[in-house]
């Protein structure tokens, strides 16, 4: 049996865009409304699986209170940590760190940020992750609320893109993305 998941990235924080990575920041009033805009004609859901970081947790916490449904928090579900990039804007690495920053755009499983984690790991415990919800949530329809980076990994797996291609896919501020994990494992954009 599969698994229905729709993927909402966070809004917009505080602290603004860049590698947000495994810093904890809040969302901005414009981010609490780009996710409940999204939700509005969304669902039913059985439940809401989140990373624990507040920019998602705390959308989870709001929504899950206001539909009566249950929220897990789980820590694989969290964004690349990007080490000594974190925090920083592409815009400032090209100032600092061009060459760098050029490697990780064009095969970001070849090439670590400073004191990062590779992506060949942070692939590994996000499609865990999935894989436990599946095992677990088979037949459901869960709204997983989560990060940029966990959502390109998905989506690229899910569109049968060459991995290299993660960081080309397109997933904005509060979007939401529909993907169905099969009985296989195998992931699916849409229903």
């Amino acid at each position: 049996m599969s698994l229905r998941l729709d993927l909402l990235r966070h809004g917009e924080t505080e602290l603004g865009g860049g590698l947000r990575g495994s810093l904890d920041d809040a969302l901005t009033e414009n981010g609490w409304a780009q996710m409940r805009a999204a939700v509005v004609e969304g669902g039913p859901w059985d439940r809401i699986v989140s990373s624990p970081l507040q920019r998602c947790a705390r959308f989870a916490a709001e929504l899950g209170e206001r539909l009566n449904l249950s929220v897990h928090l789980d820590k694989d579900l969290q964004e690349l940590h990007f080490g000594a990039w974190e925090g920083q804007s592409a815009a400032a690495l090209m100032e600092t760190d061009a060459e760098a920053l050029g490697l990780f755009w064009a095969d970001p499983y070849g090439f670590t940020p400073p004191q990062g984690e590779p992506v060949s790991e942070f692939s590994t415990r996000v499609l865990a992750a999935v894989s436990r919800l599946h095992a677990v949530y088979s037949g459901e329809r869960i709204l997983l609320v989560s990060h940029g980076g966990v959502m390109r990994l998905l989506l690229t797996q899910a569109r049968g893109l060459p991995r290299e291609q993660l960081l080309n896919v397109e997933v904005g501020h509060g979007a939401l993305f529909a993907l169905t994990v099969a009985a296989d494992g195998m992931l699916k954009e849409g229903y």
